[in-house]
């Protein structure tokens, strides 16, 4: 008989840790106004119980914990799951439980598709869409509790070592897709999950981003701070087949998901000697970084962080190329955790403001027309007081290949 890795117990977290997160749903859902929701991006069911399950979550801060109506897997137990085979089984599944009808539910409209958003406040009894619960859950998902900066600690580590070991998969005559594999193979050895989860419909990337020479000049559709022509037109980022050439930089950005939290990390290597312009830029990258980190601290607003970093580029004459040359990304920073696109966002116009307990990629990348993409990223967790704490450690100088 097959015994199954994980127990069947639907929370997977255990009820102190689940009980923090909750709280902070509950007190996010109470400022805006909302007496209850349901639960159904992947991501958020994934933060509030440890696991992905196909189904939903209801929410109501009065009631004495969350309710679980499970589509798939059919083997899930504890207080509160039902199995369902149709969403508009849960109002009498509620009714069961002693929750009669009353509160309009709210959906995550900025996630879940119109016609089940219209099909779930049919189910529920609403003529339409109510509130908006993403922003709640955003906001709550970018304070990581204790537990979750260890998960994002321990991604780090693995991280780190596998990027140690990236001089070493070279071999002269490679292109930057070949270099990529080697990359990715050594990833999942050490225990990389491969999934890369990003929020929204117009993200998509397969485990990172490798790019040299003008490859890197090429703009791509997606808001991602790199570009690349990428191997096809369907998935039009990173690497292209380019020959990696003596001199000229390799850029490596690649997944940190190692436990279910990611790291964000990028460095730049070369085979032969670096040019001075692509020293210049990386040590320029790693000032930026030592900067923001020094400010990021509670209370300190998102804009001011990327204000300091362009002043930076400018003061060393290097706008032009500074988050890209052809098309410019709009952020030098973004939040990230259980998806890689999380609040905080690092941008101008960012109304953000920085809490303990963020954890933020910070990546000062520049785009020189001839030499290609230099720079570097690192994670940080916000403290409460003191410089924000790197957890992605790998050597930062352009790292020169075997």
């Amino acid at each position: 008989m097959h015994t199954p890795k994980y127990p069947t117990e639907i929370n997977l977290l255990g009820h102190e840790e689940q009980s923090r997160r909750l709280e902070r749903v509950y007190d996010g859902m109470r400022a805006a106004g909302i007496e209850a929701a349901l639960v159904r991006n992947l991501a958020n069911i994934y933060y509030l119980t440890g696991r992905v399950f196909r189904g939903y979550i209801y929410l109501q801060p009065s009631l004495d914990g969350p309710r679980y109506f499970v589509r798939q897997p059919n083997h899930l137990t504890g207080p509160g799951v039902h199995m369902i085979r149709k969403p508009e089984e849960i109002p009498a599944k509620l009714a069961e439980d002693g929750v009669g009808a009353g509160p309009q539910v709210a959906l995550e409209l900025g996630s879940v598709t119109f016609a089940e958003c219209m099909r779930l406040a049919c189910a529920m009894g609403m003529a339409g869409p109510g509130a908006d619960l993403s922003p709640v859950m955003r906001a709550a998902r970018a304070v990581k509790t204790p537990f979750e900066q260890k998960l994002i600690k321990a991604s780090g580590v693995k991280h780190s070592l596998v990027y140690e070991r990236i001089p070493h998969l070279y071999q002269e005559g490679m292109t930057d897709i070949e270099f990529q594999i080697e990359i990715e193979r050594v990833s999942r050895l050490e225990g990389c999950l491969g999934i890369f989860r990003v929020g929204g419909d117009d993200m998509e990337l397969f485990m990172g981003n490798v790019l040299t020479g003008e490859n890197a000049d090429t703009p791509s559709p997606y808001d991602f701070a790199m570009g690349g022509a990428g191997l096809d037109p369907s998935l039009p980022v990173g690497a292209d087949g380019t020959v990696i050439r003596p001199g000229i930089p390799v850029m490596v950005d690649v997944n940190g998901d190692y436990t279910g939290y990611m790291t964000d990390m990028t460095r730049c290597f070369v085979s032969g000697e670096p040019l001075p312009e692509a020293v210049k830029a990386n040590e320029l990258s790693v000032a930026i970084c030592d900067a923001l980190a020094a400010m990021m601290k509670p209370g300190v607003a998102a804009a001011d962080l990327y204000r300091k970093a362009a002043e930076m580029a400018e003061e060393a004459g290097m706008s032009a190329s500074f988050m890209g040359h052809r098309s410019h990304a709009g952020f030098v920073g973004h939040g990230l955790g259980i998806e890689i696109n999380e609040a905080p966002v690092i941008a101008p116009r960012s109304k953000d403001i920085l809490q303990a307990g963020n954890v933020i990629a910070i990546e000062p990348k520049f785009v020189i027309p001839g030499l290609g993409a230099v720079g570097i990223e690192n994670t940080y967790i916000v403290g409460e007081d003191a410089p924000a704490q790197a957890v992605t450690t790998a050597p930062t100088a352009i790292v020169l290949l075997d």
